[in-house]
């Protein structure tokens, strides 16, 4: 008889994860024998309640599969070949360093490029060693401005970014509003809130082109058109004002700009409103009527609608909502956009250094950066992105890392698209096998978690990679923090709370902010504005739009490009994180009229294209979509469809309203047959 097999020893750890979603959930991970075999909810974090998303429940593939780098690796073969050999990380980090320290004494630290975005939202990954190295290097600077930022912006200027409605206080809510997000995909834990609230009898709105899961549950589902949001949002504070349900009161004590505003709005009216997005006036009306006569209304407002060359102006719209309907003031009434600016700490205090003043480089400009910026980028250091499949233009961003006088590094954990071009690649160890420290950009909630497992192979953590670069260009110096628990301290130190949020995690493994874990707009939080209101039309973005705060411009479609490609994120990947494990091909998904029109059946092969490449793929006809819109995944890799390219091959880098975003909702393509492949 075979001997029976000793069972294999398990045990449950504690962890958090620091990827980028609202809702910062607590973790159980399951390891045996330093594997990672399950990852779980727990309720450490009160809004995890126990579950988690299925694309970090998969995270033990990503810590453990055929992708991961084990070892630090040197290029062979030409760029995007993906040929490298095996060295040693003095050996790697000896070529980088040399490289680096070289720019930097003939003054060309700007020829260096740091390239990071969300792969990480940890304190301890980002803006700590690194910044500190490519601050003293005098590198260029990244403009971090693919997400969120011309929506960061609008709050900012109206509110200050004032805390929003704890995602738990939507189940008081009589009404909620979700615009341009899918909480069904990306923020998980709003959904049971949204579900108490309807059977309590809440009225749920949904404004996305697509008609969602959440939408087809919606009591109103608007399917404006992309770039359509504005004039949307216009037109209810029109009707808001020329129907008497603006609050005057609450205008004329918590606001300024009110009257301008009216102005503004005035233009559209329901019907031409109706036009531009494509929103029929009656439903528009409809809306207003609802939104005007509920209470609580809760405003969910994600990042979906700024994705277009309308995009700041957008969300300011839509965040003027409230104010103009006075939701302000009851529990599950106001907006959520982010909450991330609630927490003082400051990862630059563990850096030790400011950024340089040196020139600034809009990332989503990056692949015309890498062609032709004066002087050239030398040098390409990439961590916590994926900038080949993530950034617009990727015709260009492929070009440009093709650069054979371009010396690109990625420290990645995976062998991602992006990594196939480096000449130098870095093993990167994920949030499993790493001190970190992390909040919540929706929850109200900072944990600490410890490393579950040692390091994967040769594997290292961001922030003694840096601070060994630091050391091998010569800018370290003495009492610099560089390890984890002193990076922490520094972070901790920047903080007028900080001692607390430190007793609170040693003590409790969370910290909650000094407002408390459910606030209430206007009675616990208030616009974080000089005079402490709202700022309906603040100089400064009407100054900063190139059409003026709420000016509007016109589709870009024209008769060679007539569909609008949208990306938004799907239930597999975060951004691009995890997009190894989406094996298979990925379709077009297309209303069965746009089909027809072009003789398409269900399955053909496609090529979707514009003046900026194509995307060769399969089609697949679903009427849930709107029609003249058509639907690619975010965060798909080139295994996903059938010539390598993605959604961000069609996408152009024209640049929002505000502060320079990105308009992948921009982009106007036509789809045709294509050969079977």
């Amino acid at each position: 008889m075979e001997a029976s097999r000793k069972p294999v020893p398990s045990r449950i750890a504690a962890s958090t994860c620091p990827l980028d979603c609202p809702d910062a959930c607590s973790l159980e991970v399951r390891v045996e024998e330093d594997r990672v075999v399950a990852v779980g909810g727990s309720r450490v974090n009160p809004l995890t309640e126990g579950f988690i998303c299925e694309k970090v429940r998969r995270f033990p593939e990503h810590v453990h599969g055929p992708d991961r780098v084990l070892y630090p690796r040197i290029r062979e073969g030409r760029k995007g070949e993906g040929r490298f050999r095996r060295s040693s990380w003095d050996e790697a980090l000896d070529l980088v360093g040399a490289k680096m320290k070289e720019l930097a004494a003939k003054g060309s630290g700007e020829a260096i490029l740091p390239l990071s975005y969300g792969g990480s939202n940890g304190y301890l990954s980002q803006d700590t060693t690194d910044a500190r190295l490519f601050a003293r290097l005098s590198a260029s600077r990244l403009a971090r401005t693919v997400c969120s930022v011309p929506s960061g912006r609008a709050a900012a200027g109206l509110y200050g970014k004032m805390a929003g409605i704890a995602i738990q206080d939507y189940a008081h809510a009589r009404l909620i509003v979700l615009w341009g997000v899918n909480p069904s995909v990306s923020g998980i834990h709003l959904l049971p809130h949204i579900q108490a609230a309807q059977r309590a009898g809440g009225k749920l709105v949904v404004v996305d082109p697509r008609r969602t899961r959440l939408a087809e549950r919606a009591d109103i589902h608007l399917p404006v058109r992309p770039g359509g949001d504005l004039p949307l949002a216009l037109a209810v504070i029109h009707w808001l004002f020329e129907n008497g349900r603006a609050d005057e009161r609450f205008l004329g004590e918590h606001t300024t700009g009110s009257g301008e505003l009216r102005r503004r709005a005035a233009a559209w009216t329901s019907e031409q409103a109706a036009q531009a997005s494509g929103v029929p006036a009656a439903e528009i009306e409809r809306f207003a009527r609802l939104y005007a006569d509920s209470a609580p209304a809760a405003l969910r407002c994600g990042w979906g609608l700024e994705r277009n060359r309308n995009g700041g102006s957008a969300a300011a719209a839509v965040l003027a909502l409230p104010a103009v309907a006075g939701k302000f003031g009851v529990r599950g009434g106001g907006y959520t956009l982010s909450n991330s600016s609630i927490w003082d700490l400051d990862s630059f205090a563990a850096a030790g250094e400011r950024p340089a003043a040196t020139r600034e480089i809009n990332m989503n400009l990056v692949g015309e950066t890498l062609l032709s910026a004066v002087p050239p980028v030398e040098l390409l250091f990439v961590y916590n992105a994926n900038p080949l499949m993530t950034l617009p233009e990727q015709g260009k961003v492929r070009r440009g890392l093709e650069r054979e006088d371009l010396f690109t590094v990625v420290f990645d954990p995976v062998m991602t698209d992006t990594a196939r071009y480096a000449d130098v690649v870095l093993p990167a160890t994920t949030f499993l096998e790493r001190l970190e420290l992390s909040r919540g950009y929706g929850a109200f909630v900072l944990q600490e978690a410890l490393p579950v497992i040692p390091p994967v192979g040769e594997s290292r953590p961001n922030h003694e990679v840096f601070a060994d670069l630091c050391r091998r260009t010569g800018v370290a110096r003495p009492g610099d923090p560089e390890t984890a628990a002193d990076l922490g301290r520094a972070i901790f130190a920047s903080s007028r709370t900080g001692g607390q949020f430190r007793e609170a995690l040693t003590r409790d493994g969370v910290a909650f902010p000094s407002i408390g874990m459910a606030p209430v707009q206007f009675v616990d939080a208030f616009p974080r504005t000089a005079d402490r209101k709202v700022h309906l039309v603040p100089e400064e973005l009407d100054r900063e739009s190139p059409v003026g705060l709420y000016g509007f411009r016109e589709d870009p479609a024209r008769p060679e490009a007539p569909l609008a490609l949208i990306s938004p994120a799907t239930d597999r990947t975060i951004s691009s994180t995890l997009g190894e494990l989406r094996r298979g091909k990925v379709a077009l998904e297309m209303h069965p009229d746009d089909a027809a029109a072009r003789g398409l059946a269900d399955g053909a092969a496609v090529r979707v294209f514009n003046e900026r490449g194509d995307v060769r793929c399969r089609v697949r006809l679903n009427g849930a979509m709107r029609v003249g819109v058509v639907f690619l995944p975010k965060g798909l890799w080139s295994h996903n469809t059938d010539n390598g390219s993605t959604a961000s091959a069609l996408a152009p880098d024209t640049l929002t309203d505000l502060a320079g975003g990105a308009c992948f909702n921009d982009a106007r393509v036509e789809v045709e047959a294509a050969e079977e492949r």
